[in-house]
């Protein structure tokens, strides 16, 4: 049997521990998230929300057209002049109505933690879909605080490693969790996001030289 070897099946997002997980996330998926809590009664643009792993800035600017306010940092300076600070140690800061973030992979469960101590209406976190899987935060996470809902993406969220970019294809398949404190139903439910990539996406979400796929 021939190996596959394509970037698509290639680009799993395999880290090492020292890793900063540079993952930039496309703007239209983060438009995506907004759209729904948008269309389920969220309002965010009364609320305040926090980006704590911003790394260039590319969740921000979608969630600043959405929320009232964002606060944004992250752990590593990339240049996008945040404030450089490390979201899980020392005193948790100030709660905001939502968190919405992208978080380094083997530290998801930690941000979530740390989110929903700090978040008053609800966090948010999108992660590959394999990360729903492992008997680890089954016992840690998922039985002792399951998210209220799971947002699918119907069509692969593409993502380099240490850029932004439309182009490209993935075999790795992404989706957002949902944690809403005001949510009392008692158990998680599954979402689809339809098709809606050439609909959020802009062209100016891009470097210049970068066009949007058609």
């Amino acid at each position: 049997m021939v190996q596959n070897t394509s970037m698509a099946v290639m680009q799993n997002r395999k880290e090492p521990n020292s890793s900063l997980d540079d993952f930039p996330t496309p703007p239209w998926a983060t438009r995506a998230l907004c759209d729904w809590i948008s269309h389920t009664g969220g309002e965010p643009y009364k609320l305040t929300c926090r980006e704590p792993a911003a790394n260039r800035g590319h969740m921000v600017v979608p969630l600043l057209e959405y929320f009232r306010t964002v606060e944004a940092s992250d752990v590593h300076d990339y240049g996008a002049g945040f404030p450089v600070v490390d979201y899980l140690f020392g005193p948790p800061p100030a709660a905001v109505d939502w968190t919405i973030t992208n978080p380094p992979f083997r530290l998801a469960a930690q941000f979530i933690d740390r989110a929903l101590q700090t978040s008053r209406i609800g966090s948010a976190v999108i992660v590959r879909s394999a990360f729903l899987e492992g008997v680890g935060r089954y016992n840690k996470l998922f039985n002792v605080c399951p998210p209220t809902d799971i947002l699918q993406f119907s069509e692969r969220v593409v993502m380099h490693k240490g850029k932004l970019s439309a182009k490209g294809s993935t075999a790795t398949a992404y989706c957002w969790l949902v944690w809403n404190k005001y949510d009392n139903r008692g158990s998680t439910r599954f979402h689809w996001i339809p098709p809606c990539r050439k609909l959020l996406e802009l062209s100016s979400d891009y470097p210049e030289n970068d066009e949007v796929v058609e």
